[in-house]
Order: structure tokens, then sequence, then C-alpha cells
């Protein structure tokens, strides 16, 4: 490797030495210089592009041209006439102006952008996937990876600039709106023609010129000529070789796009670890669905009533079997009205082993008071069902009718057999737990959007959101030693069983209308009238089954619920946007009325009051291409049902929990600041952020423990939370062929609570601080026919209270396509675990690799040999922590896989 690294360097220098420097600057008429021009160098005797650029913020280029050549040089700008120019190199290096005239851009201009591998177009970047490819790509994921600017983490998401895109679309329709991974995972690599990254995007353009988009990004994928009004797509069957147990993997995939409709279905069968959508994912699907009072000064989230289902460790198990089908449509109607939407079905049943590590702090210090061990071993079936139906009116650019369904259900079962140890003062004991955990819950979203634009003065804005939830979580615990004193509890039973059944209904509807009145070209006012109602009803019960198998209710007031409660925000706002020279200035305020009332227990508790809550939003747009950005919000937090009930709820075998009715909302200040930096003339991206957030009277529990058993109430308190939360990005394409990037992720906060200690019968108030850090950084190349090594490496570091976790993760991915038919692809991790005092420490890698044979790149048949975990990796580790407890695990994975596919290309 040492060897081998000078001689890169030394190809590297020796290919550029030969190569002429034509430089100069593009301007305007005025000699003013034109930033994020389109520069192309066309060589005139191979009728190839032999180089690009796009012009710095001074209007400056460099092209890098071969010796004793001619050349056409073709410029683009938006708002521009295009030029052509012709050069003559020799020997020597060039420098020369050029000045564009005004004038609309032209069919040729759009011609030059399309053979250039990066180009602007006012706000979209435009990339030339073929520009990118080396042969091996197989997925939008792959080319996406190479893309200057954009990465894609492990679950799926792209981010561009540091953003997250938001939308994907392909040939200007949704796909699978809400979410980018079925995308990027799915769509082929070689229907892909172009990749547009649209910045300040706004699907609404009757808002356009009036809201603050610096942060919405979407992307839209144009295909192939030759895969529109076609079907395409592709079948892959795969078994496995060499195995005792049979492996399979089926995954069919269909597309067709015409200017009328699309069509797009995904399936996949296996049962080798696949997931297309995990859990994880289906819960934070959010359909497209925003949130309507982002600037409205009040939040109150509606929480989800899970039971502790067990979730997989990234993406990994010890036995996952998955059915996978999904379709997504849009169809236009008429020119004026557009209908789109998606179903999506899973069902998997998954095997988990963890085997963990609970030590529990000591409130009175940094001690450890009692450690659980436990061995747990799971058996899951979730079914999940995500459908969404759109329909879009847009009859004129000044009237626009949006309406939006999104529908979610689920069918989860797991059930625990587990093996604990606890270590207390009081000795060790042993014991199995079996636990079963069962729910079905269903929501309904829907979404109703009127925009008018009455005048170049007046544009109106009315939208509404209604979210039916309805959940019934069910939890069983069957136990040797009795986990908690409840009131009509029966004792001395040779197994402690004991139930829990819970029904939560929620109704929420949020309102509002906005109006803005644009008093300049670059002014506007927005009031805006909004409301947020939401009626909930939450009711459980709780019963043990004795050894003679009859049952016992627990009627008591503390083990049962029957709460009602209801919650009311009326507001109006006013929020004045101006443009000045490079600055954006948004300030605003806002006056709410809040109107609260549970009932339970026989009596109602209200409470009403008015706030007045101001926000803030600045944009400095120091270059096109180059801004920084404040936000500042105050806003009144509110709890939902869940925390408001009165009565034991059974989080676990061994934790109760119950809320408070009289609790208080929390105030919190936030404040961001955010920089970017995109330079198109070296392709270099830099960006960072700050996050604060102060929380005062924030709601907070108060725990008891009983060994490693914890039961918690929720109470109003005095306390400020505090976090501070930086991110920072370095990314730069360089030498036409390597692209870097480095990641920095801070997070600091401080929480508190109370812990009742029963030795001394007082509350002790407990602070508690954590602080984690993150490094990534990667080195890639793209070579055309050479092999590209991708080089990374991860370092986390995580503090708390006295304890800190290291984790080390060097990993290393070849690519080669070679022989003008083969692509060998493999990837290696390797995780180094440990905590400061190496108690705690674990070594464990994965390595993949495949081999695809495909005779040209327009046959219909492809021949894969794959391994996954060739190394026979058998467990994970990982770690978390809270305010009472730190956890460290490990969970097995499956084993090396070895699969023999056949796809076939539609």
């Amino acid at each position: 490797m040492k060897k081998l690294l000078p001689l890169v360097i030394l190809i590297t220098s020796f290919s550029f030495s030969q190569n002429i420097r034509f430089d100069g600057i593009v301007q305007d008429a005025n000699k003013e210089p034109l930033e994020m021009a389109n520069v192309m160098a066309m060589n005139q005797g191979t009728k190839t592009m032999d180089a690009y650029a796009i012009t710095n913020d001074k209007g400056k280029f460099f092209l890098n041209l071969k010796p004793n050549s001619t050349y056409s040089i073709k410029l683009s700008y938006l708002g521009m006439q295009n030029k052509e120019i012709t050069v003559m190199t020799e020997t020597q290096n060039i420098t020369q102006n050029i000045t564009m005239e005004s004038g609309g851009i032209e069919l040729e201009g759009v011609e030059i952008v399309r053979e250039m591998p990066v180009s602007i177009q006012g706000d979209t970047i435009v990339y030339n996937a073929d520009s990118f490819k080396t042969g091996t790509e197989r997925k939008l994921e792959d080319i996406l990876k190479k893309l200057p600017g954009v990465e894609v983490n492990a679950d799926g998401e792209v981010e561009v600039e540091g953003k997250k895109v938001s939308k994907l679309m392909v040939e200007g329709k949704d796909f699978f709106d809400g979410d980018t991974k079925l995308g990027v995972k799915n769509i082929p690599a070689d229907a892909v023609d172009k990749v547009q990254v649209l910045r300040n995007y706004n699907e609404n353009s009757v808002l356009k010129g009036v809201e603050n988009n610096q942060d919405n990004i979407a992307m839209n994928i144009k295909l192939k000529d030759g895969k529109k009004n076609f079907w395409f797509g592709d079948v892959t069957a795969g078994i496995g070789v060499a195995h005792k147990e049979e492996r399979y993997n089926v995954n069919p995939k269909l597309f067709y796009y015409s200017p009328k409709y699309s069509i797009n279905v995904i399936t996949n069968f296996n049962n080798i670890g696949e997931l297309p959508l995990t859990f994880q994912d289906y819960f934070k699907f959010s359909g497209g669905f925003k949130n309507m009072m982002a600037k409205g000064g009040s939040n109150f989230n509606v929480s989800s009533n899970d039971i502790g289902i067990s979730l997989l460790r990234n993406d990994r198990a010890k036995e996952i079997e998955t059915n996978f089908g999904a379709a997504n449509f849009s169809y236009s109607a008429t020119k004026a009205w557009t209908l789109s939407g998606f179903a999506i079905l899973s069902s998997s049943i998954t095997d988990l082993e963890t085997t963990s590590q609970i030590n529990y702090l000591d409130p009175n210090s940094t001690d450890i008071a009692s450690t659980e061990n436990k061995n747990d071993v799971a058996h899951q079936k979730n079914n999940f069902g995500l459908f969404k139906l759109s329909s879009s009116y847009k009859p004129n650019s000044d009237f626009q009718l949006d309406y939006d369904m999104l529908s979610k259900l689920s069918d989860q079962v797991e059930d625990n057999s587990l093996l604990r140890e606890t270590i207390t003062n009081s000795g060790t004991n042993t014991e199995n737990i079996f636990t079963d955990k069962k729910q079905k819950p269903v929501s309904v979203n829907q979404n109703l959007g009127i925009y008018y634009t009455a005048s170049d003065k007046n544009v109106f804005a009315f939208e509404m959101q209604h979210l039916y939830q309805n959940e019934d979580p069910f939890y069983n615990a069957n136990l040797q030693t009795q986990p908690f004193n409840l009131i009509g509890y029966l004792s001395g039973q040779n197994r402690n069983d004991i139930t829990q059944k819970r029904f939560v209904q929620t109704n929420k509807i949020v309102a509002k209308l906005d109006y803005y009145y644009m008093v300049t070209p670059k002014s506007n006012i927005n009031i805006t009238f909004g409301n947020t109602y939401s009626h909930q009803n939450f009711d459980s019960s709780i019963y043990q089954i004795l050894d003679n198998q009859s049952v016992n209710n627990l009627t008591d007031d503390s083990n049962t619920n029957d709460v009602t409660y209801n919650f009311n925000d009326a507001f109006v706002g006013l929020h004045y946007k101006v443009l000045t020279g490079k600055f954006t200035f948004t300030p605003g305020v806002s006056l709410h009325t809040f109107s609260l009332n549970n009932q339970q227990l026989g009596s109602d508790y209200k409470q009403s009051f008015t706030r007045v809550l101001p926000d803030f939003y600045a944009l400095y747009q120091i270059k096109k291409s180059e801004n920084i950005t404040y936000n500042f919000a105050l806003t009144n937090n509110f709890t939902d049902i869940n925390k408001l009930a009165e009565g034991f709820v059974l989080n676990s075998y061994n934790s109760l929990s119950a809320g408070n009715r009289t609790l208080e909302n929390a105030m919190a200040q936030s404040h961001s600041i955010r920089y970017f930096k995109y330079n198109m003339f070296n392709f270099e991206n830099i960006f960072a952020a700050a996050n604060y957030t102060r929380t005062v009277d924030a709601v907070k529990s108060r725990f008891v423990f009983n060994g490693v058993n914890q039961a918690s109430e929720a109470i109003n308190s005095a306390f400020a939370d505090e976090s501070f939360s930086a991110y920072g990005g370095y990314g730069r394409s360089f030498f036409k062929y390597y692209k870097a990037s480095l990641n920095v992720n801070f997070l600091w906060s401080k929480f508190n609570n109370i812990q009742f200690n029963p030795v001394t019968s007082t509350d002790i108030a407990i602070t508690n601080e954590s602080f984690t850090q993150s490094y990534t950084i990667k080195l890639s190349t793209n070579f055309k026919k050479l092999p590209n090594i991708e080089l990374g490496y991860d370092y986390d570091i995580n503090d708390y209270q006295s304890s800190r976790f290291y984790t080390d993760k060097p990993s290393v991915k070849v690519d080669y396509f070679f022989l003008k038919s083969f692509s060998f692809v493999s990837e290696y991790e390797f995780y180094h675990y440990y905590n400061n005092d190496r108690t705690t420490e674990n070594e464990y890698d994965f390595l993949s690799a495949s081999l695809i044979y495909q005779k040209t790149k327009d046959s219909h048949w492809e021949y894969k040999i794959s391994g996954t975990n060739l190394l026979n990796t058998t467990s994970l580790n990982d770690d978390s922590f809270n305010q009472n407890i730190i956890r460290t695990s490990q969970y097995r994975v499956q084993p090396r896989y070895v699969i023999f596919s056949l796809k076939y290309n539609l």
C-alpha cells in the first residue's frame, strides 16, 4: 500500500503535466462576471468532450486541454445568448476572457447542458448520469454516491448540501412520496439519464415567492429516451448455495412512464435479511405530509402507544423472512388535474437474540446501584400497510387545490423468553421471564389545501389536516418474582402472570388561513388565523391470572384509566418578510389562547391561558452559492393524553409509570444558525450548523427504584433542560476522478429528573449530562477503466456521566468493471467497540462480495454470485443510556450466505 500510493500520485501528476491550461473570466457586456456559467470543451478531432467547468463567483473558469488540438468552447448561462468560440492549443497555457450577450437561452444551450457532466440552470443542479457511471452500477443509489455534493446514508436517505432530500420524483412524478429509500434502492441505474437537484423547492407555485424555501431540497430523475413510453425493469431470482437451510431471494420490479401516467411495482420475497422497508421506516414514513404549524409557536404532538416491540439494529437479526409488495401510480386525468398514490404491504417474521448488561445508576453518586444481566430470545410477526391517495388540481398559475389521504395499518406480535440475573445489595437472583406483546394500530391522516392568487398583491392559502388514530396495545408478563405491589394484587402465586390492555383513540384537526399582502416586489406581510383541536380517549385495565387460571381484575383507580382529554389552541400570527440587498428578514409574532380539559376520576381539570410567542428568520445571501441562515423561535410544548392518565401503565415486566392530570406546558426557546457554500468551480461543498434549545418548566419524571424494578410518575418541574448540537461537513471532487469528504457531529445535552430514595424517603434531584461525538472521513475514486476504491473511517465517542464508549469503524469498498462484461464489488467493514477502562471490548467485521456477468450492457440476462457476512460474524454490539441506566448489549446476526441469482432485464 505504501508503494502503491506514490505510484498513483506520480501517474496522476504525469497525466496532468501533459495538459494545457485554458482559463479566463466569463462576463457580460458590462464586464460584470457571470457566476455559474457552463463552459464545455469539445475536441474537434475526436468529437468528444475533453473538459468542462462552471464559473465561480468571480466568473473564473479553467479547463485542462490536450496540446496541439482544436477545440470548440461552448458556453451557456441563464438569460444570456449561448456562445461558441474556437481555440487551438499548442504547448503553452492560454488565458482568454469571454463576453456573453444578453438574451434568452436557446435550444442549443439546452444541448450544451445536456452534454455536460454537471450544469447549473437557475436553482437546479443537473448531473449527467453517464458521466459518472463506471459499469458496476445497478441501482440509483450507486450513481448518487458518485455525484459531487451528494451523499446517501445507510438508511437510504439522500442528502445534498447537508440537507435531506424531502421529495423524490421520476419524470416530474412523485415516487412513493415521503420516502427516498424505495427509489434509491430500486430504480435501475441503466434507466437514469439525468439527476436534477431542485434547490429552494416548493411544489406549490402560488406560495413559491412568499415563503422561505431555502431548506427545501427535491430530486427529479430524468429517464433515458428508450425507457419512456415503454415498460422497463427487471426480475431477479436467487437461491442459496451450499447451505443446510433453504435460502432464496425473488425480486421483480416493473416501471412505466409516459406523459399521461406512470406505474411502479416493486416486490421482494427473501429470507436472507434484505428489508426494502424496516418497521422504523414505516413509523417515520410521512407520505409527504408537512408540519402546518412550523411557524405557529405551539407544539402538540400525538405520541405513539407502542409496547416496546423490539426494533432491528442495523437492519440485522438472527433470522429475517420478508414478503414485500409496493405499487405507485400517477395519472394526469386532464392538463389541470393529477391523481397519484401508492400502496405498500409488508409481512415479516423475525427472530432476535440479545445478550445485555444493564447498570442502574445510584442517584447519590455516579456508582452503579444494581445490575441486570439477561439473555432475551424474541420471535416477531410484523405486518404493515401504507396507502396514499393524492389529488392536485391546477387550472392555472393562480389557483391550486390539493387533497391527500395517508392510511397506516399494522399488526404486530412478539413473544419473548428471557433469562434474567439481577445483582443488588441484597444478593443475586436468577429467573425465567416470558412476555407477550400485541398491537394493531390504525391511523388515517388527511390534508386539504386551497391556494389562490387574487391579484399581484394578494395571495390566500387555506390548509387543514385531520388525524384519526386508534391504538390497542396488549402486554402480558409471566415472572417468578412479584414485580410490583399493586393494590388488589394477590401474592404467594407460583408464577406472577400480569396483563394490561390499553385503548387510545385520537382525533386531531389543524386548520389555518394565511393571507399574504405584497407591500413591494421585495416585501410582504403575512397574517395567519389558525386553530389546533384534539380530542383523545384513554382506557386501560390490569388483571392477574392466578395459578388456578382464574382472573383477578385489579379494579382500584390506581390500576385503571378512563380519561378524556380535549386540547384547543386558537391563534393569530403576523409576519413581515423583506429582502434588502443580500439580506432577507422575517420577524414574526403569534398570539395564542389555549384551553385544556381532562376528565378522569369523576371530575374535570381545566386550564386556560394566553401566550405571545415571537419568532425570527434571517438569511444572508453572501453569493449565489453561499449563505447563512438564522432561526429563533419561542414555543409552547404540550403533552398529550398519555402523561395525563393517572392510573398505572405497564411499560415492561420491570417498569411501571403513572401520569399527572395537573401537568402544565413547557416553554422552549430554540436558536439555529447554518452556513452553506457550494463552489461549482472546483466542486467544493462546505456546510455547518449549530442548534441550541433550552426548555424551562419541563414535564419530568419522578423515579422510584426497587432493585432493578422501577416506577415513575410525571410531574411539573422548574428544571431547565438544555441541548446543543453542531455538525459540519467538507466535500470536494478533484482531478476529475476523486471525491473526498469529512463530516463531524456533536451533541451535548443536560437533563433533569427526580429519583426517590427509599432508604432516606427523600427526593433527589438528578442532573445528567451526555456528550456524543462522531467523525467520518471518506475518499473514493471514479475511474472508467481502472478498479475503483472507497475508503472510509468512522470514529464515535459517547460520554455519559463517568462512562465513555468508543467505536472505530474503518471500511473499504472495491468495484471494478472489466473485460466489458464482468462487475466485481466487495465491501469490508471492521468494528472495534470498547469503553474507557476496557472492561467492555468487542471486535467484529463484515465482508461481502459479488461478481456479475452481463455479456453486453444491452444484454437481457445477468448472472450473479454473491456472498454476505463471508467472515461468518455471529453478533454485533451497541450501547444506550439515559438518566437512570447504562446498557451494553450484543445481538446475533444471520450467518454467511452465498447466493446464486439470475436477473432478466426487461
